[in-house]
């Protein structure tokens, strides 16, 4: 297992079981408010995992604040908890939107933090930030989120495209809603059984089909080398398979897809000088 997975698997270990790790010095925080589910990642100043946790959420939808007062609510629970288990206050954060959004979008967001008590000190495009994670140089990340698929492209270590577009796990579920005739929460628990897997995909493939065609739109005159898909809605076992038929690339999707970008974005975080009043005891 290379050094990204190992880190990724820490942390989802540390996200299923609510275990922390030790730490020294000071802890930076990263709130992925998704469609489907907030996670916060915690990690101290080397980008060590040190705790994680996630909740559905439904507050969120393709990176627009739907229901400002629940996320504020939800964010400062979260936060709560995760300061009780490591015993000291998460002062800083950073926050991730899909790429394109609005900057009133962007606003939103930081001032959801803000009321859950955080010190906002970045904010970045989710692909961006998942993309800090696995350590790319060259090549595309694309996010497939709740609401939308969006898109990084890096050369030589730097992003020179991002773009959106409103196709994501959502419309998957809405698939499988209307296949089955049954309501939106059942099909959503229905799509993410592993075991049912073999007998959902079929369902939902066109929209995964989609999905690699949106990619391939945004790819257009830009030569990468290969593209690496992350996002909860990446895990179906032939999701790569059915990207690389339609781009003609190597398609890779790491372990714990899901949580890519949450560390991505706490890795972003970006802790002010030690000179804060909030730190001076």
């Amino acid at each position: 297992m290379d050094l990204k997975s190992r880190t990724l698997s820490n942390f989802a270990e540390l996200v299923k079981t609510g275990e922390c790790k030790k730490f020294k010095g000071r802890l930076k925080v990263g709130v992925d408010l998704g469609t489907a589910n907030t996670v916060l990642a915690v990690v101290d100043t080397a980008n060590r995992p040190i705790a994680g946790i996630s909740a559905p959420s439904h507050a969120i939808q393709d990176g627009v604040i739907v229901n400002y007062f629940e996320s504020v609510q939800l964010v400062t629970k979260l936060k709560e908890t995760l300061e009780e288990r490591l015993g000291t206050e998460l002062l800083y954060a950073a926050a991730a939107i899909p790429p394109g959004v609005s900057e009133g979008s962007v606003k939103s967001i930081g001032y959801v933090l803000e009321g859950a008590g955080f010190e906002v000190t970045n904010i970045v495009d989710e692909p961006t930030a998942a993309s800090a994670v696995l350590k790319i140089t060259d090549g595309a990340v694309v996010d497939v989120g709740g609401g939308t698929t969006g898109i990084s492209i890096l050369k030589d270590g730097k992003v020179i495209y991002t773009d959106d577009e409103a196709t994501g796990g959502s419309h998957m579920t809405m698939t499988v809603a209307g296949h089955y005739r049954i309501p939106y929460e059942e099909a959503e628990v229905l799509k993410t059984q592993p075991e049912k897997e073999a007998e959902i995909f079929p369902v939902i493939k066109a929209t995964v089909e989609k999905m690699a065609l949106i990619t391939e739109k945004f790819l257009k005159g830009y030569q990468v080398p290969a593209v690496y898909v992350v996002g909860g809605s990446s895990m179906f076992t032939e999701f790569t398979s059915v990207f690389e038929k339609r781009l003609h690339l190597p398609v890779y999707r790491p372990v714990h897809p899901l949580l890519v970008t949450p560390l991505g974005i706490a890795y972003c975080c970006q802790l002010p000088e030690l000179s804060s009043k909030k730190e001076v005891k």
